[in-house]
C-alpha cells in the first residue's frame, strides 16, 4: 500500500479509515488496541497466523477482494461481511457511511476480477511448466533407451 493509491480518508476521533485501490484500512489511533494492531502490523507472519483471533479486538486491513458485501446498516454504520471471518461494523456519520460504501461496491469488482486474472494466469503458468517438465522427462527417458 502506497500513499499514491488511497482513494479515500475518513478521520474520527478515535480511529482512522483508509480505502486504497486494493485494501480497506482501519487504523486505531490510541490505546492497547493501537498497541496491540502495531504488532500485528508489523510482523506480516504473525498477523497471517494470529490475525484471525485479533480481528475481534483489532481491525485489520482488508483486501478488497475478499469483501462479499459492503451496505450500510439501519444505524447508518458501514457494515462489511468477509466470508470466514467476522463482519466489520464501522460507525460513520450516515453521509460518509453512504459515501465510503459507494466506493467500495466500485472497487470491489474491479479487485475481484483482477485477482482473478492473477489466478487464471498463474494455473496458465504452473500448467505450462508441468508441461515443460513432463516433456523433459520423456526427453530423458528416450535418450535413456536409447543408450
Amino acid at each position: 500500500m502506497t500513499e499514491e493509491d488511497i482513494v479515500m480518508v475518513i478521520e474520527k476521533p478515535h480511529f482512522k479509515v483508509k480505502l486504497h485501490t486494493g485494501v480497506l484500512e482501519v487504523d486505531l489511533k490510541e490505546g492497547v488496541k493501537k498497541e496491540l494492531e502495531d504488532v500485528l502490523e508489523a510482523k506480516p507472519a504473525l498477523r497471517e497466523s494470529l490475525g484471525f483471533l485479533f480481528q475481534t479486538i483489532v481491525p485489520l486491513d482488508v483486501p478488497l477482494k475478499d469483501i462479499e458485501s459492503a451496505v450500510v446498516d439501519k444505524k447508518g454504520q458501514v457494515k462489511i461481511t468477509i466470508p470466514s471471518r467476522r463482519d466489520i461494523t464501522i460507525p460513520l456519520a450516515s453521509k460518509e457511511s453512504k459515501r465510503l460504501v459507494d466506493k467500495l461496491n466500485e472497487l470491489i469488482p474491479i479487485e475481484k476480477e483482477r485477482a482473478e486474472r492473477q489466478r487464471a494466469e498463474s494455473e496458465r503458468t504452473r500448467t505450462g511448466f508441468e508441461t515443460e517438465i513432463s516433456e523433459a522427462r520423456e526427453a530423458a527417458e528416450d535418450a535413456e533407451r536409447l543408450r
